[in-house]
């Protein structure tokens, strides 16, 4: 805090007590202000030094006709100032001109300015040369960024699995056992372009008793590569083109039934869509994901059992047909905490002739580091499916499960 008076600057302390002297300094300093002066002033110590009762300071006041009242008026006024602050904050004096006198003397009378006495160098000496070492390293390490993320998961894990009679790969509800294997690897360059390339094993054996014709069969067989490559637009916003490719394993049959009703390339479908990728991060990035919509998209369907070809939408005696048309897909995982997570996978492609829809819903529950237990609800429609009494086009998959998991 400054208190400025014409050209005299007196500094005060941020202190309580000497904010209340703020007062007493603004007095004295307009009793002498007819009188400036470029020095510092003896006589204001008292008012910067601790409080202390001085009897000169009572007396004056006291005494009706005081031999020294008069005689200075910027002492007279220092004088009142601390009379002020002893009748009203006597908590703030904390000694008296006593206990001074007893440690030492007391100047009485300081009248004349001190003057500081200051000296002027003409020339500053050399400066000290600190002693850097000449041998410095001009060695730089350049660290490559990291585009490149890779991740992969899988589990070992029994079931119960229901499988409606009309779906399309064959099957039938059963115990069983299944074995997956999930390898993501991924490019993003923090600019413009990213790449994301993931690949999906699943297979599943089973052993009935009512099967008389199959000791082992598959339940659960699969084979899928989703590729993709995106341009930034904006935000959250990618260009894109998107290649899905499935396939399975092994032949699939029905219980006591000798017919293959899909087996490796029968069918294999590429789905190559131009479109729009959106990045999905809400609930505090608990749900993340991508959604991908391509207005233009190419269906390639092809069957390497001729016998199979009509179950699969082609004509007779074809292996293969090429298809145009909207293609939309989802990949989303939620979080809900750190037991529970659900993943799930929508698909969609029409040719306004013919619709093709699935949603893979995997609910996980996380028991321990290593075993988790899974709810696996799939619907999926195909209208170039044989049309089922019971079910129509609409096919249904589910089977839960508990087992061995790992992330790596």
């Amino acid at each position: 805090m400054y208190a400025i008076y014409g050209e005299k600057i007196v500094t005060l302390q941020s202190d309580m007590r000497k904010q209340t002297l703020f007062l007493a300094v603004s007095l004295a300093l307009s009793a002498s202000a007819a009188q400036p002066n470029d020095s510092l002033d003896g006589r204001y110590y008292r008012l910067f030094a601790p409080l202390t009762f001085y009897h000169n300071v009572a007396n004056k006041a006291l005494v009706l006709d005081s031999e020294s009242a008069g005689k200075d008026p910027v002492t007279d006024a220092i004088d009142a100032a601390l009379m002020k602050i002893y009748m009203k904050r006597p908590d703030l004096v904390n000694s008296t001109e006593s206990d001074l006198k007893a440690t030492g003397t007391i100047l009485e009378n300081v009248d004349k300015p001190i003057e500081n006495q200051v000296e002027f160098v003409e020339e500053v000496a050399q400066p000290m040369i600190l002693d850097i070492p000449q041998d410095i390293p001009d060695t730089v390490m350049v660290q490559k960024p990291r585009f490149w993320t890779y991740k992969a998961d899988g589990f070992l894990q029994f079931m119960q699995n229901y499988v409606s009679g009309n779906w399309y790969k064959g099957g039938e509800s059963n115990y069983s056992m299944l074995g997956s294997l999930t390898v993501e690897a991924n490019y993003d360059n923090k600019n413009k372009w990213k790449w994301d390339n993931k690949l999906e094993l699943k297979l599943g054996f089973l052993r009935s008793r009512t099967d008389s014709l199959h000791k082992v069969k598959s339940n659960e067989d699969l084979i899928r590569l989703t590729s993709k490559v995106g341009l930034h637009a904006s935000h959250r916003w990618y260009y894109t083109l998107q290649l899905q490719a499935y396939t399975q394993f092994t032949p699939g049959y029905k219980s006591n039934d000798p017919k293959v009703y899909s087996d490796f390339f029968s069918p294999f479908n590429l789905n190559l869509g131009l479109g729009m990728d959106y990045k999905v991060e809400s609930k505090n990035k608990r749900l993340t994901g991508t959604i991908n919509f391509s207005p233009v998209a190419i269906n390639y369907r092809y069957v390497g059992r001729l016998a199979l070809a009509t179950s699969y939408g082609l004509d007779e005696g074809k292996h293969s047909m090429v298809e145009f048309g909207p293609n939309m897909t989802a990949d989303l995982v939620w979080k809900f905490n750190d037991v529970v997570m659900w993943k799930s996978r929508f698909y969609a492609f029409t040719t306004f002739k013919r619709a093709e829809i699935e949603w893979e819903n995997t609910f996980e529950l996380r028991v321990s580091k290593y075993i988790t237990a899974n709810l696996f609800l799939f619907p999926r429609f195909d209208d170039t499916s044989k049309y089922d009494d019971d079910f129509g086009y609409w096919q249904f998959k589910e089977f839960s499960s508990l087992g061995f998991a790992y992330t790596f």
